[in-house]
């Protein structure tokens, strides 16, 4: 199996293979052309955003934005995101419906071995981060490798989050923990 076969599948794969390198040179020339056009270059953000990942064109992303690759992200309708968002996408990132980020959100699908001989070598590892619709993630949030966020939940600035979040909660800290249920209306 190539490398990139074995980043995308979760396992350990090494980061140095030409295949990888180009393409993380792609996405990174991609970014820079986005946070260097001026703020009314609305369609020509538009338009390097879609060479990027695949997303709703009402989304919304602030300069400066960073990925690693951009094709393993996925972002639904009605997507914003404030400035100094960073997306290490060496798997999948699915970001659902009307789910908005605060500033400096950063989502971390990648990840080194835990043992100290693996951790020296250019191996890495990556598992995918869901975050479902209706979601605010506030200023400053990390979300960690593997986790999923469920719908209409918000994460409270500052937090880290480590482990899955259900829906329909306010989580907040470090390491996030569950604050309170949301009390949604009754139909």
């Amino acid at each position: 199996m190539s490398e990139k076969g074995k980043m995308l599948n979760g396992e350990l794969y090494d980061s140095t293979d030409s295949i990888l390198v180009k393409e993380r040179l792609i996405a990174s020339k991609l970014c820079h052309q986005f946070n260097n056009l001026p703020p009314e270059k609305e369609i020509e953000k538009k338009q390097i955003l879609n060479k990027l990942f695949q997303y709703s064109t009402d989304a919304e992303i602030n300069s400066p934005f960073h990925c690693d690759y951009g094709y393993n992200i996925i972002i639904g309708n009605n997507f914003y995101a404030n400035y100094s968002c960073i997306i290490l996408d060496v798997n999948k990132v699915s970001i659902g419906d009307n789910v908005k980020f605060g500033p400096n959100v950063q989502l971390y699908t990648a990840f080194h071995p835990l043992e100290p001989n693996l951790r020296t070598t250019t191996k890495e590892l990556g598992l995918p981060i869901f975050i479902e619709d209706n979601v605010w993630i506030g200023g400053g949030v990390i979300i960690l490798p593997g986790v999923k966020i469920g719908k209409n939940t918000i994460i409270g600035a500052g937090s880290v989050v480590t482990k899955n979040i259900p829906q329909n909660v306010i989580a907040v800290g470090n390491p996030c923990k569950i604050l309170r249920k949301i009390n949604l209306p009754k139909k």
